[in-house]
């Protein structure tokens, strides 16, 4: 008996042990697994399930809600459209938003009233899944705003989904409807266009990420709100067309409509390697940045009225010629808004590749109107305000002095007796109406801005009335990417200035981001120690450009550190350069050697009278000058980027890598 207690005992211990390893197996396997997913991008992230797990959260509302709310957070490759009704409201759908790390993408719908100046967020459980980079535009005759496709991608964008799906908003009750089209129906995509002739829809373009290769889309689609039907018309072979392309320009027209500009990548031949005697030099095929000028015209025909209901209407693309007083130079994200007759045109970048390591990008902040008609760009610009007229002498001795006089007295006298008061109380019944209206609070005016917002590309722009509203948009400062949190206003017929709507501070606007070192501190060493040879030998090393926001103060990385009293006096006397955090010594030298030199000169000046050292020595001096300062300034610096990095900002993501890892087309373009 003891021996069969024993034996049971020991299968017990044997099993516990057996699920103590099995539990301590699945918890590694866990962890390594969580480990994985936090350090990378993995790509087997099911993109299908995070999808549904948005519409069944979706679905947990029961009813279209609207509720009034601050404005939206800042987002890019939004869109943004007016309302076609009497109601002056902005619709905002969608976007994403990228913080240097991770990618949001958003499904929410914002609505704002212009008259009452108010923001409302609108849930619904039809609403369409998070995406970015889709396309919407007025019904025409049919109503409505009509939706198609965009994209999703895991949060470091390894991995991306675009959408084929349509749906329809209609304005009045803020309801989505997904619609089920009869037959075939476009590909997926994202950054394509659409625009409205008459019942049809009209898509064209976009392009496809497979995360290997950027595919660039030219397909014509027309969709028939009459019969629910997509139509593809194929063209003959020899008939001229547009270039595959996105993020171009869609305009409505009497009798089809009118394209402009757009942006690909288009593969081309460099040269490379040596050429070398007898043998001739190798080529490379590459994708080179295309940012297209052409302007096309589509006619459409509709089919005559006893033809059936699904016939398609027929189409021809006509080139134009190139629009007069096109902006120069060219440039990708100027995007346009329709405004009777004109395509309004803000913002935009052009890019300079100054070779395979860097790119040079310059943004710009002017406003254009392209005449669609006389195919002519006009420069915009806002009119000087003006001065406020003088005020008007005391006209009361006059006579139409005294026959405004005489009609106030009457009013007063009518106010009275409706009151069934006396006429001899108006005197002071007029006093209390006035000192009533003089307390009643006034509405709140939006500051007006005397210049254009502060330049950027790909802001979403929309027409309402004469009114042009820019809401959002990006701008890049080395690899750093900032998405402008604001919107503002121009009226298009006074442009007498910038409305602003609201503005919030960009997150780290002010503090200046050293680019990721990819070298070990050994390395730096050498670069330091070749710092001084090329100062010696009197190599020029390249000044890096400084950025500073306008009328903005200074950046966070050139405020004055906490010292003690008595070094207080030597910091305010020293006015020479002060490195920044995360900057190398190297760096350091390369973005203050103009001044450095500047000092030597005059420090020379004072004591020997004009100087008389060489480039080589001047540059020298300039160099143990600066390396002196970086090093007596090193335990200040240390405590700052310590502080920095606490608050999650000490490293920078590199877009430049993260377009290459996800085989997109790079920079956002």
């Amino acid at each position: 008996m003891g021996k069969k207690d024993k034996k049971s005992k020991t299968a017990e211990q044997k099993a516990r042990v057996a699920a103590k390893q099995s539990k301590k197996a699945a918890q590694k396997e866990k962890k390594v697994k969580s480990k994985n997913t936090d350090d990378s991008d993995a790509e087997d992230v099911d993109l299908e399930s995070v999808l549904e797990e948005y519409a069944k959260k979706q679905a947990q509302f029961l009813k279209v809600t609207e509720a009034v709310c601050e404005p939206p957070p800042p987002r890019a490759s939004a869109t943004l459209i007016g309302s076609s009704s009497n109601v002056k409201e902005l619709f905002l759908f969608g976007g994403e938003f990228y913080n240097g790390t991770l990618a949001t993408f958003f499904n929410d719908l914002f609505i704002y009233h212009v008259d009452r100046d108010e923001w409302r967020k609108v849930t619904s459980p039809n609403s369409p899944l998070p995406r970015s980079g889709h396309a919407w535009c007025r019904g025409g005759n049919a109503g409505g705003i009509y939706l198609f496709g965009g994209e999703f991608s895991s949060p470091k964008q390894g991995t991306f989904y675009h959408y084929n799906d349509f749906w329809r908003l209609e304005p009045s009750t803020r309801e989505w409807t997904r619609l089920e089209s009869k037959g075939k129906s476009p590909p997926a995509r994202s950054g394509h266009r659409l625009v409205y002739y008459k019942n049809y829809i009209v898509l064209f373009g976009g392009f496809q990420d497979t995360s290997q290769q950027t595919r660039y889309l030219q397909d014509l689609w027309l969709y028939d709100c009459q019969s629910f039907t997509w139509h593809n018309p194929v063209l003959p072979p020899a008939t001229q067309k547009p270039d595959a392309r996105s993020s171009f320009s869609f305009h409505p027209h009497g009798t089809g409509a009118i394209l402009y500009g757009g942006y690909s990548r288009v593969k081309a031949n460099t040269m490379h390697g040596k050429q070398t005697k007898g043998a001739s030099q190798a080529s490379k095929s590459v994708l080179k940045p295309t940012i297209y000028q052409d302007s096309w015209f589509l006619r459409i025909t509709p089919p005559p009225p006893e033809a059936p209901i699904n016939t398609a209407p027929a189409i021809r693309w006509e080139r134009r010629k190139k629009p007069v007083n096109a902006p120069n130079p060219s440039r990708a994200g100027a995007t346009q808004a329709y405004h009777k007759g004109r395509g309004i045109m803000f913002g935009g970048v052009h890019d300079v590749e100054d070779s395979e390591e860097g790119i040079e990008s310059e943004f710009f902040d002017q406003l254009f109107a392209l005449n669609l008609e006389r195919n002519r760009f006009f420069p915009l610009t806002l009119r000087r305000a003006r001065t406020a007229p003088k005020k008007q002498a005391d006209d009361r001795g006059t006579k139409r002095g005294r026959g405004k006089a005489d009609e106030a007295e009457l009013l007063r006298n009518l106010a009275a007796l409706e009151m069934k008061g006396t006429i001899t109380g108006t005197d002071a019944m007029d006093i209390d109406l006035v000192e009533e209206a003089e307390e009643a609070p006034a509405k709140a005016l939006k500051p007006v801005l005397n210049s254009m917002p502060h330049p950027r590309f790909n802001a979403q722009l929309a027409v309402q009335g004469d009114v042009l509203y820019i809401f959002g948009g990006t701008y890049e400062r080395g690899d750093r990417e900032f998405t402008f949190d604001e919107m503002h206003a121009i009226d298009l017929v006074k442009l007498d200035g910038v409305q602003q709507i609201y503005r919030r501070e960009l997150e780290n606007w002010h503090v200046d981001y050293a680019e990721s070192e990819s070298e070990s501190d050994e390395e730096d060493d050498e670069s330091d120690d070749e710092d001084m040879e090329g100062a010696a030998s009197g190599v020029a090393l390249p000044v890096a450009e400084t950025f500073e926001p306008p009328t903005e103060p200074a950046m966070l990385a050139e405020e004055p550190l906490e010292v003690e009293e008595d070094q207080a006096e030597s910091l305010t006397i020293d006015t020479r350069p002060h490195p920044r955090p995360f900057e190398s010594l190297r760096e350091f030298y390369a973005r203050t050697s103009n001044a450095w030199q500047q000092v030597v000169i005059e420090s020379s000046q004072k004591e020997d009278g004009p100087v008389d050292q060489s480039i080589k020595e001047l540059r020298k001096v300039a160099f143990e000058l600066a390396e002196t300062k970086w090093w007596d300034c090193r335990e200040e610096i240390t405590a700052e980027e310590e502080r920095q990095e606490e608050a999650g900002i000490g490293e920078v993501i590199s877009i430049g890598d993260r377009a290459n890892e996800a085989g997109s087309s790079g920079r956002r373009r």
